[in-house]
């Protein structure tokens, strides 16, 4: 295994756990739901079943990705996946681009797999990475699903980080020729209307918007950089609120999946309100697994499942094509962010 990046992903998690702030800058708290005082439902009538990379899932969030590529971090995939298949979640890996290179190191993504066999597992790559990189990754883990992160920022910010960003051609590449479903996500910084027009080109269906306000991979490298100083990036990009409502005009065109700074079952279901059809976590079950292990964090997921359909129930939805119909009221800031946009 190759130290240097090793110990990279070692740093990464240790930033990241250090960096967080359980009151999170998604822009969730910017969206209002109005009270429905007449459900008439019962909550055992709530259905929340969705589709993850057009894959049914019976719960509508997962364990996104966090890590892998070292010793330590093999141990954090394990804990993962150990709650991931005691509770039914999909979970996604780190980056396996250092097992793609170093294969001695695959054994921290392949834990995933070998604990959690029946489970719907995702793969996960940088965008530069080739085609033969992406079916390598796939057999790697057996995976369901492959995210490619788009992380410009984060590379131009990290000392060893690529500096060449000629990524749509492999992309394209990838979601022609590989055998399981792509997801395009980004690592933190929102993907913008912009770029969703070029990936729905490139026949791109499934995209994780990721946004601002949850771990912050520009503040985490900044604090890894020793010889310049990239501070005007640590708020760069847009929240996921910004990136549902900028969204709403490729609806029918992509699967969203939102992440970025999610830490509460009604975060969740703002998310499915503003179209996600998932919702991915990190950063909160990185602290809690890491504070509380696995135990801690089964029952973190257990109480959001609960919450989830309770909130559902509460707002009279028995599924989530109900749940698009319940009126959000915007603030002063979001519904200018949406005028601008538009």
């Amino acid at each position: 295994m190759d130290q240097r990046h090793a110990h990279r992903k070692d740093e990464h998690v240790f930033i990241a756990e250090k960096q967080f702030n359980p009151q999170s800058n998604n822009g969730l708290d910017q969206i209002r739901i109005l009270p429905n005082n007449l459900p008439e439902i019962a909550i055992e009538e709530v259905d929340y079943s969705t589709s993850i990379a057009g894959k049914k899932s019976d719960i509508p969030f997962f364990i996104n990705a966090m890590s892998g590529g070292s010793p330590s971090t093999t141990k954090l995939n394990q804990k993962l996946a150990l709650a991931a298949k005691q509770t039914g979640l999909a979970m996604a890996t780190g980056s396996q681009s250092i097992a793609v290179k170093f294969p001695d190191a695959s054994t921290s993504f392949q834990i995933v797999r070998d604990t959690m066999p029946n489970g719907f597992v995702i793969g996960n790559l940088g965008a530069g990475n080739d085609l033969y990189a992406a079916k390598k990754a796939v057999k790697m883990i057996s995976a369901d699903a492959l995210e490619i992160h788009l992380n410009a920022i984060q590379e131009i910010i990290m000392p060893e980080g690529d500096r060449n960003f000629y990524w749509r051609e492999k992309i394209a590449d990838i979601v022609a020729n590989v055998d399981v479903p792509v997801i395009i996500k980004e690592v933190g910084f929102g993907i913008s209307p912009a770029t969703l027009k070029k990936l729905k080109e490139i026949n791109v269906r499934f995209v994780d918007l990721s946004g601002y306000g949850g771990t912050n991979f520009a503040k985490i490298e900044n604090q890894r950089l020793h010889t310049e100083n990239f501070d005007c990036l640590n708020d760069f990009g847009m929240n996921i609120a910004e990136c549902l409502i900028a969204s709403k005009p490729y609806a029918n065109d992509f699967s969203f999946t939102a992440s970025g700074g999610i830490r509460n079952a009604l975060d969740i279901v703002k998310c499915l309100c503003l179209g996600a059809d998932n919702v991915g976590i990190s950063g909160l079950f990185l602290h809690t697994v890491l504070k509380e292990d696995v135990t801690g964090l089964v029952k973190q997921i257990e109480d959001l499942k609960h919450q989830v359909k309770s909130i559902m129930t509460i707002l009279g939805c028995h599924n989530i094509s109900e749940l698009r119909k319940v009126h959000t009221i915007l603030s002063k800031d979001l519904l200018n962010f949406k005028n601008q946009i538009y």
